[in-house]
């Protein structure tokens, strides 16, 4: 966990291949255990290349001294993909800001530490997104904040998904990352490290789906041989390896731009589109392969197939 936090703040400091290759692994044995582990990153990374050596001290130290969790509180019911729409407020009083709005779909919402908070800081609806928002730390257990029930999804199941209320929840503002109109920067920012290894997790799903449809195809016979060696079978299974292959390389060359110091995002983007809509198709050919015992949940490719339609509608796509 926690792959990303600078040596100085108590963490590996890897960089992002590094981070991509333990996340596929991780997301072989089950990409709802490392989505979780995943939104640690993703709420950690403001903190990372935005926050002060107080900051980072505070609230990425804490993270590699006991098991914690943090969230990235940006989507809101009505704005997930369209981060300029965000419309949580808020408002400069002294010392402090006072943040009232609604998240949604936060990733260890119930179980975080502390969030990072995107809000509008400024009133002005014709304001550019570059300089309208402004992006926080907030302890979880601010009077105000209310968590919503854990939200039962189609697949992902052990990543706790919630909403969250924020109600004249007081921060003070030592707690507002570089300066008040940063934030949209930031938040953004935080994708170009994290879209790869969201499309390793994709790619580790995939892997995993092939390999049981590769096992269960040897051993299943149908008309007196195996059906890996029925030309419909193993045709689909070439089909399946050639498209993990690809997308692990995709994500690989978008971890690896961003680590050598260049914008990534056309690759990030390409990677876990590419990567999440493989593991949908490999996951589903999975089923297929399975045939009838696809469809059970005492075999695995079920688990596989649901898990994997989060990778195609999170909001991270863009």
């Amino acid at each position: 966990m926690n792959t990303h936090i600078p040596e100085s703040c108590g963490g590996l400091g890897l960089d992002t291949f590094d981070a991509c290759l333990i996340t596929e692994e991780l997301a072989y044995g089950c990409t709802g255990v490392q989505t979780a582990i995943e939104a640690n990153s993703l709420g950690q990374m403001p903190v990372i290349i935005g926050g002060n050596e107080q900051q980072q001290k505070k609230y990425l130290g804490r993270m590699t001294e006991e098991p914690l969790m943090c969230a990235y509180c940006v989507t809101e019911p009505g704005a997930g993909s369209d981060v300029a729409s965000i419309k949580t407020r808020a408002e400069r009083k002294g010392d402090e800001y006072i943040i009232n709005g609604q998240k949604m779909w936060i990733t260890n919402g119930g179980k975080a530490n502390w969030y990072f908070l995107l809000a509008r800081s400024n009133p002005d609806p014709k304001a550019p997104a570059s300089k309208a928002f402004t992006g926080f730390i907030v302890e979880a257990d601010s009077p105000g904040i209310q968590i919503g029930r854990k939200e039962i999804n189609m697949g992902q199941r052990c990543s706790d998904t919630r909403g969250i209320v924020f109600e004249d929840v007081r921060i003070p503002k030592e707690n507002v990352l570089i300066g008040e109109g940063a934030g949209f920067k930031i938040a953004m920012g935080a994708f170009d490290k994290t879209r790869p290894p969201v499309a390793a997790g994709a790619v580790g799903l995939a892997q995993r789906a092939l390999d049981e449809a590769t096992k269960y195809a040897m051993e299943r016979k149908t008309f007196g041989k195996a059906i890996a060696e029925h030309q419909a079978v193993s045709f689909m299974l070439a089909e399946m390896a050639l498209k993990v292959e690809l997308s692990r390389l995709a994500y690989q060359r978008a971890a690896w731009e961003v680590d050598v110091g260049r914008r990534n995002t056309y690759y990030a983007s390409i990677a876990k589109a590419y990567a999440g809509d493989t593991a949908n198709q490999v996951a589903a050919d999975a089923v297929q392969i399975f045939g009838g015992n696809g469809f059970n949940s005492e075999y695995p490719v079920e688990k596989l197939m649901r898990d994997a339609k989060i990778y195609q509608v999170s909001s991270q796509y863009h």
